[in-house]
């Protein structure tokens, strides 16, 4: 006797097959019904049911992975307190989204998925990436700002903005073809991507 899907194991197929889908063709090119129809639940409203509208299900995809991505960094700043060496406060800034993406194995979509949120005027103004928004976040901007009294706040948080599209946009690519084993890759990913980062810190900033 073949058990029936319970409402949860729906939502997380939906969720699954959104977030590849809107990965790889974006999230204005598919609608709830191909969604459905890609999910095979034979019921072309059963997006709509169980998350209501699409900016819902794009709020639902972002959590399920932000709330661990989150978690990481609370770990990596128990590592980290009281440190006065920007590269530890880049590690806590990198390391756990890559870290994250780690976890997910060859068949993960979520850094494609978030440089579409960051990016597409649309997506930006549904608010869903909590950008500085979460204590931890906001604790290691702080750390990391101390690391920089050279630099005004105002070229501080613009370097932020560039740093947080390299973090997504290269973590993007390298999602694209990946291998089997893709752990080493997310770690020489990190490793790469503070090396670059802390350049970007580091440079001098010519007067405007």
């Amino acid at each position: 006797m073949t058990r029936s899907k319970t409402p949860e194991s729906t939502r997380q197929r939906i969720l699954d097959t959104a977030e590849r889908m809107f990965a790889e063709h974006g999230v204005f090119s598919v609608s709830n019904r191909q969604i459905s129809d890609e999910a095979g639940l034979g019921n072309n409203t059963a997006v709509s049911y169980h998350f209501g509208s699409k900016a819902e299900l794009l709020r639902a995809i972002y959590l399920r992975h932000s709330e661990p991505t989150e978690l990481l960094r609370d770990q990596a700043l128990e590592r980290h307190a009281g440190s006065t060496d920007l590269r530890d406060w880049l590690t806590c800034f990198v390391r756990p989204f890559t870290d994250h993406l780690a976890s997910l194995g060859p068949n993960s979509w979520y850094a494609r998925f978030v440089a579409q949120l960051m990016t597409e005027p649309k997506l930006r103004e549904l608010g869903l990436v909590q950008v500085g928004q979460t204590s931890s976040q906001r604790t290691v901007s702080e750390g990391l700002h101390r690391c920089l009294p050279d630099l005004t706040p105002a070229v501080r948080a613009e370097r932020d903005e560039m740093a947080r599209v390299l973090i997504v946009h290269m973590c993007a690519r390298r999602e694209q073809d990946l291998p089997d084993d893709s752990t080493e890759v997310w770690n020489s990913t990190a490793t790469a991507l503070i090396d670059a980062l802390a350049g970007l810190y580091e440079a001098p900033a010519t007067p405007r």
